[in-house]
Order: C-alpha cells, then sequence, then structure tokens
C-alpha cells in the first residue's frame, strides 16, 4: 500500500532523516528529481526554455535548485521569484542559477517556453482572502498562460496539502513530482484533478507514520480471499440482500450482480415479489424471501447483510432495516437505509457488530448535518470525523471515493472513472462490500478491495464512453482476472 501522509507525518519524517542527513542534501535530491522530470518531458535539455515560479521556504528553493540542474545541462532558465530573500537555501540557489547562467528578471519575457516549473507554494500553504494572495496568484497566472506543461514541485501551488481544497488561481500540473510519499491533497479534493500525473520520488524520507493510504493491485490480489478446492457456497461466504422496493426492483437486481461476481457463495434476498422475480430473471442463483422483519431476524444462513439499495422508507422498509440492524453480522448500510438511520440515529449508535456505511455526499451530508462546501473541500477529513462519531467504517462516495475506519485510519481510491456516475453503480458497489464482508474481510479491506475494483470495472466498462450499471456487473470479473494476471 502506498501511504499517503499528512503534513504534520511528512514534517515528523523530515525531522527523523535530518538526523540522518542535511536538509541541504534532501533538496539537493528533490530538486534534481524536479529536473529529471522536467529533461524527460522537454525530451531533452539544450537549447530548451524553462520558466521558474518559485515562492519563499523549501518548495521555492527545490524550484530554484532544480534550475540550477536544467542550466548546467545547457536549458535557458528564466525566474522572477516572488519572495527572493524569503530562505537561505533560496539565497544560495539564486547565486547559482546566476552563475550556472540563469536570468533572474524583474519582469517576465512572454515569449513561448517548452516547460514551466511550478514551487510557488508548498505544504504549509493555507488559502486566504484574495487580496491576501494577490502576488502569488498573479504569478500563478502567468505561469499557467505561458507554459502549455508545467511540473509542481511536491504538489501543485494553490492546494492545501491535508485536504485538496485549492484555491481558484490554483496552478493545474501536467506533472507532480512529490516526495517521500503521497500527499493527502494529491489525491483526494481539486488536488488530485490539478496535480495531474503523480512521480513520487525517494530522497530518504521514511513515511512509517502514515495513517492513510492507497492501494495498488498488489494489495488487492493479497487481500481477494482465494480459490480453494475445499470450499463450499457457505464457505464462501452468504451475503443477506434486503432491497428492491416496488418502486425499485433494479436496484436489487444489480446489488444482486454485484454480490455475485464478487464472490458471494450464495445471496438470499428478502425483497417484494416484484423484486424477487426481477432478481430471479437476471440471477437465478439468487434465493428469494418474501420481506419480513420475523423472515431476516430468523435468517441464520447468512455471514453479512446489504441493505438499502431502492428499498424505499415506508413502514415496511423501516422495519427491515430495524431488524438488519439488530442482527450481530456484518452489514453494508446503503441508500435508502441511509435515509433510515438519519431519522432513527440510535438503529446505527446500537450496533457491537461492523457497519459499513457507503453514502453520497448528499446523503452524507444529511446523516451528518456536514455542509456540502466542507465536504468538499475535505472529504477525508468529514469522513474521518463522522466514522468516529459514529462508530462505523465511513465510505464517502466520489470521484475518489474515502473510505475511514473509526480510528481514523484510511484508505483512498484512485481507480475510479467519471463515468461512474450514473444510477445504480452504487448498488453494484453495495452488494460487491457484502460478498467481501462475508468472505472474511476487515470492513475497511472490504470496501477499499470492493471500491478499487469497482473503479477499475467501471474504466474497462467505459472506454471513454457512458457506461451502464449493468456494465460494471458485467465487466467485475475481467477486472479481478487483470489483478489475479498481473504477476503472470
Amino acid at each position: 500500500m502506498r501511504p499517503v501522509l499528512t503534513v504534520a507525518e511528512v514534517r515528523a519524517a523530515e525531522r527523523a532523516a535530518m538526523t540522518r542527513t542535511t536538509e541541504a542534501a534532501l533538496i539537493q535530491r528533490a530538486s534534481w528529481a524536479v529536473a529529471r522530470n522536467a529533461i524527460a518531458l522537454m525530451g531533452g535539455a539544450y537549447g530548451r526554455r524553462v520558466l521558474l515560479a518559485a515562492g519563499g521556504g523549501h518548495n521555492g528553493a527545490d524550484a530554484l535548485w532544480a534550475g540550477v540542474h536544467l542550466a548546467r545541462r545547457g536549458v535557458a532558465v528564466t525566474t522572477c521569484p516572488v519572495h527572493p530573500n524569503a530562505d537561505e537555501h533560496s539565497v544560495a540557489a539564486l547565486a547559482a542559477l546566476v552563475g550556472a547562467g540563469g536570468r533572474v528578471v524583474d519582469q517576465i519575457d512572454p515569449d513561448g517556453y517548452d516547460l514551466g516549473v511550478d514551487g510557488l507554494t508548498g505544504l504549509g500553504y493555507q488559502r486566504r482572502p484574495a487580496e491576501a494572495e494577490e502576488s502569488i496568484a498573479s504569478r500563478a497566472t502567468q505561469l499557467r498562460e505561458l507554459c502549455d506543461l508545467i511540473v509542481a514541485v511536491d504538489l501543485p501551488s494553490g492546494v492545501v496539502a491535508d485536504t485538496g481544497d485549492a484555491a481558484t488561481w490554483a496552478v493545474q500540473a501536467g506533472v507532480t513530482v512529490t516526495f517521500g510519499a503521497l500527499k493527502t491533497g494529491l489525491v483526494v479534493g481539486r488536488g488530485a484533478d490539478l496535480a495531474g500525473l503523480i512521480d513520487v520520488v525517494d530522497i530518504g524520507l521514511e513515511a512509517t507514520n502514515a495513517h492513510a493510504g492507497v492501494l495498488d493491485a498488489d494489495d488487492v490480489d493479497a487481500l481477494l480471499p482465494a480459490a480453494d478446492s475445499r470450499a463450499t457456497k457457505y464457505t464462501r461466504g452468504v451475503v443477506g440482500l434486503v432491497a428492491g422496493g416496488p418502486d425499485y426492483v433494479g436496484a436489487a437486481v444489480l446489488a444482486a450482480g454485484g454480490a455475485l461476481r464478487a464472490g458471494a457463495g450464495m445471496v438470499r434476498l428478502h425483497a417484494h415479489p416484484a423484486a424477487i422475480d426481477a432478481v430471479r430473471a437476471r440471477w437465478p442463483e439468487t434465493v428469494g424471501i418474501l420481506l419480513d422483519p420475523d423472515a431476516i431476524r430468523a435468517d441464520t444462513k447468512v455471514d453479512a447483510w446489504v441493505v438499502g439499495p431502492g428499498l424505499g422508507t415506508d413502514d415496511v422498509a423501516t422495519s427491515a432495516v430495524r431488524a438488519v440492524l439488530s442482527r450481530q453480522e456484518p452489514v453494508v448500510v446503503d441508500a435508502d437505509a441511509i435515509t433510515i438511520g438519519t431519522a432513527e440515529p440510535s438503529l446505527l449508535g446500537a450496533r457491537t457488530a461492523p457497519s459499513v456505511v457507503t453514502p453520497h455526499s448528499g446523503e452524507f451530508g444529511r446523516l451528518t448535518g456536514i455542509s456540502g462546501d466542507d465536504i468538499a473541500s475535505d472529504p477525508l477529513g468529514v469522513a474521518r470525523v463522522a466514522a468516529a462519531r459514529l462508530g462505523v467504517t465511513m465510505l464517502l462516495k466520489g470521484m475518489r471515493t474515502v473510505v475511514c475506519d473509526p480510528d481514523g485510519e484510511a484508505l483512498v481510491n484512485t481507480t475510479g472513472t467519471p463515468w461512474l456516475a450514473t444510477a445504480g453503480t452504487g448498488d453494484v458497489l453495495a452488494g460487491a462490500i457484502g460478498a467481501l464482508l462475508a468472505a472474511g474481510l476487515a470492513p475497511s479491506h472490504a470496501a477499499g478491495v470492493a471500491a478499487w475494483l469497482h473503479g477499475l470495472a467501471g474504466r474497462l466498462a467505459a472506454q471513454g464512453a457512458p457506461l451502464l450499471a449493468t456494465d460494471v456487473v458485467d465487466t467485475w470479473s475481467h477486472a479481478v482476472r487483470l489483478v489475479r494476471d498481473q504477476r503472470g
């Protein structure tokens, strides 16, 4: 798993690194990584033109020292630092840049540049009133207007490192060269969109203190239940699915498909007759049981529950949700069950067994009272707060879905596609999480692996065009095979 660090965690790693080396050595390693990326992107060094946008602090120094490396290799480097004397390392870098043939100017030449290097703001940036950021915002605007391709130092300027929130003037990078580990602001919020391609380079920081991470294919492969020659449908995990009210039978079809494709040994559907008929027509493997709270409480064959997709919020649905949440198996609380849980907070609060709650931003706002603006500006932070407050594993859906345990440990999913923003894809995800819970995965792992495969299946289904939720079900097995086959 790739670690994702907060600013405090980065600072701790830097302090530890400086017991083994010097600050100057770290800056040289970082700046050479930026220069190396710039040369590769330009297809060479000699005769190329680069514009450096350098602010105060270490990011500005990193950018300027990158300019020194570039100038020594024949690049025509120009800079107009915003705070030229703000940092001792910047002062030394400016002198070295001039010595290497670089230009330090008062007014930026508007002629074309092959590439821009963005080092205006760094880890310490926090959004401020527009007038307080005028000089930096002006320089960022110049950089964007004069350079089609930009390499950002550590993270794009204007991005808040701990949240992914970003100023209106924030820099759009083609490549972000980040040091030691990913930062929260590179993987969630607007920061994830502004970062472009991300190159994580080793400069000697040990990211051993991370409380968030990004799963990769190896992690998913290791966590997915393996085929077992001794397995039965019961040992593979039985999912109890309470879904599909009279008006939304398709949600039950999709959730059942997600559970079956994700490996459930059996799906036991508690639903209205119309939903049972629709699910059996598409998935004849499913066991159908008429919706009745007493039948839910008496079903002893279920290893994990999924409740809510298309269920409705009438008295019958509410009684069914209460029955599921009174059980002691793990449960995925989705869609209408979230609405019912919002109206009756004690339903979730009384549970001692694991609960995975899967809201989109609107449902999350109603459940927690947190505003849409706050959700957008700090999705990981608000999900952590909600998970701790409710005592659940929170999966907050979005282009970058986040999964948070009550203890603050978190996963960020990076495999999604905007084409997944269509009706029914959440039902597929809920069913898949239920199958992995039933197979014995820990709640955060079940949610994280399901989100990762859901995103990959979405990409495979879309191929750059609109998709349907049924397409995600149909490509799920392909996504799993790609993970399983990656090692040859």
